[in-house]
């Protein structure tokens, strides 16, 4: 295995540990956001209790809510894969248009006289 590999796949496996373990370690913790000010709202206008209609797979997963701070990271982590499709598109559409109309020239075997 090459060190590049190697950097590369340590690299991944902290990036996994330092998303996942503040999931673990911090099960009790309490963090509020848009989704619980929108239910206190509706709860407001409608004078019943807001009731989700499900329950998202990683808190059901980890036992409790995410944390904001992972919300955000998944939400970048979303964005950037976004980002990353499209920008590779455009790029292989752009070089597509350039370099696909260009015929490989054959090289001239003039010879050149004195």
């Amino acid at each position: 295995m090459s060190r590049n590999t190697k950097i590369v796949l340590v690299s991944l496996l902290a990036v996994i540990v330092l998303a996942f373990v503040p999931l673990f370690a911090l099960k009790g913790a309490e963090f509020g956001g848009s989704d619980d000010a929108g239910s206190v709202k509706v709860e407001e206008v409608t004078g019943e209790e807001y009731e989700p209609w499900f329950t998202p797979v990683l808190e059901q997963i980890i036992g409790g809510e995410l944390p904001g701070e992972v919300e955000s990271l998944f939400f970048c982590i979303q964005t950037g894969l976004g980002v990353g499709v499209l920008a590779y598109g455009f790029g292989y559409l752009v070089a597509r248009k350039k370099y696909g109309g260009m015929k490989q020239e054959e090289p001239s075997h003039k010879e050149e006289q004195p």
